[in-house]
């Protein structure tokens, strides 16, 4: 009788219909503690009110290395430290400044901002007519004899028939990031770039940019869609618009900056690293609030609830604050390169970057094949929101994991108002709603949780 018994339980155990009751409790418990005892939402004010934009070189991103160090130990990670890693400093300086010459000859201002890593105008700023372009096409059309002397205006929008805004995002960055070098190739003496935002506001967007050091290094800025909107229709009434904007962003010698890791030890694969994380540092418009101060908190929350309710993952759980994404990516870099200088073994990684707005799905580096057998997860995230495994980018501090061997993943967010928000000054902490916040994070600790179970 005892044998037959023991041969039950162990049918009973290894039921998967048993093992899915089982974890279905374990994501309650999550979520329970999450939005009810959680520090995510906390934890983000102090990154947001108490330190601010965290640019990369700039005081605050190391008081916000200082303070996720902190929030780690406290949490109970097993072993927080700091990874060197030298990062870019640009500064923005003071107020950019540019108006246009109405038709009556007042002065029109614009809401401008320096694009990251753009050159100054100098003192006295820079003054020239306006050429406007919509797409990189009409740029090498026009070329030099069109475009020299001038500051070219990408006027160029989100499509707003795009259901996913990440679309639009997608189809118009090249502007921001390739445009200046591209004009300069035919003498344009600076670029404006319409704000690669999906509303129409007065806010203008900033963002990385790149030179091709074959051109010269021009001005850039980028203009609110409400501004860009106002100089469209003038454009279509005057044929000649002169142009003056002033900016003062200079790039400084690289200094010391830091990622920032907590970790969870394994209990029976501890050289096998889950990584989960976001990037520390910001734009310095505002406070990084949705990108990517709730990346960061929401990851750090997953050290809090393991060690709250007693899980203990089979793999070291490693979370980490990652610097200089937004700039470089230096610390994305160095990680990726301490890992594989140790052979360490990257099994998974999964990055919130995408805003913390209400969790709707995960992002993965798979073949539809191996998504539609890991879709079986699904059941479990149905209450809590979550519905889409889908094939996608997944973060940009994990791409250099996968020729590591890692499987990378991104939260997927509902992005319907992120661009609303992107790199612009209304990326503030009272943007961000606590519920989906800590939502978000619940999400991100329950896939750890299956992917160190079950594995991929």
């Amino acid at each position: 009788m005892r044998i037959l018994l023991l041969i039950a339980f162990l049918l009973f155990s290894t039921d998967p219909l048993h093992a899915q009751n089982n974890d279905s409790v374990v994501f309650r418990n999550i979520a329970n503690d999450i939005l009810l005892n959680g520090t995510a939402y906390q934890n983000l004010r102090v990154l947001c009110k108490e330190i601010g934009a965290r640019l990369p070189g700039s005081p605050q991103q190391l008081k916000a290395e200082k303070a996720t160090f902190l929030m780690m130990q406290q949490m109970g990670a097993d072993t927080v430290y700091l990874q060197d890693c030298m990062v870019p400093h640009w500064v923005r300086g003071e107020k950019e400044t540019a108006y246009i010459s109405a038709a009556d000859g007042k002065k029109m201002p614009l809401d401008i901002c320096a694009l990251g890593n753009s050159v100054g105008t100098g003192n006295n700023g820079l003054k020239a007519e306006i050429i406007e372009v919509t797409s990189f096409k009409q740029l090498d059309e026009l070329g030099e004899k069109g475009i020299r002397g001038k500051i070219v205006f990408y006027n160029v929008r989100f499509n707003p028939a795009h259901i996913e805004p990440w679309k639009g995002y997608d189809e118009t960055t090249g502007y921001r990031w390739n445009g200046p070098s591209r004009a300069a190739k035919y003498g344009a003496v600076g670029t404006m770039i319409r704000s690669l935002a999906s509303n129409t506001d007065d806010h203008p967007h900033t963002g990385g940019m790149r030179y091709n050091d074959s051109f010269p290094k021009i001005p850039c800025i980028a203009i609110s869609a409400v501004d860009g909107d106002y100089i469209a229709a003038e454009l279509k009434k005057r044929k000649s618009i002169p142009l003056y904007f002033r900016t003062t962003c200079q790039t400084l010698a690289k200094v010391a900056g830091h990622n920032v890791i907590g970790e969870i030890r394994g209990s029976s694969s501890p050289d096998e690293i889950i990584t989960v994380g976001g990037h520390l540092d910001s734009w310095d418009l505002a406070e990084g609030a949705h990108d990517d101060g709730a990346g960061c908190v929401q990851s750090m929350e997953l050290i809090r609830v393991y060690k709250k309710l007693g899980i203990r993952p089979r793999h070291t759980i490693r979370v980490v604050m990652f610097a200089d994404e937004e700039n470089g990516g230096a610390g994305s870099d160095k990680y990726a390169e301490i890992a594989k200088a140790k052979n360490e073994k990257m099994v998974f990684a999964l990055e919130s970057d995408d805003g913390g707005f209400v969790p709707r799905g995960f992002r993965f580096t798979l073949e539809e094949e191996k998504i539609e057998r890991l879709r079986k997860w699904l059941t479990l995230f149905y209450p809590y929101g979550v519905y889409k495994f889908e094939a996608g980018e997944a973060g940009a501090d994990i791409e250099n994991l996968k020729p590591l061997g890692a499987v990378i993943a991104g939260l997927y967010p509902d992005p319907q108002r992120y661009f609303d928000i992107h790199h612009s000054r209304s990326d503030v902490f009272e943007n961000v709603n606590k519920r989906e916040l800590e939502l978000g994070a619940a999400s991100m600790a329950q896939l750890v949780y299956l992917v160190d179970k079950y594995g991929l």
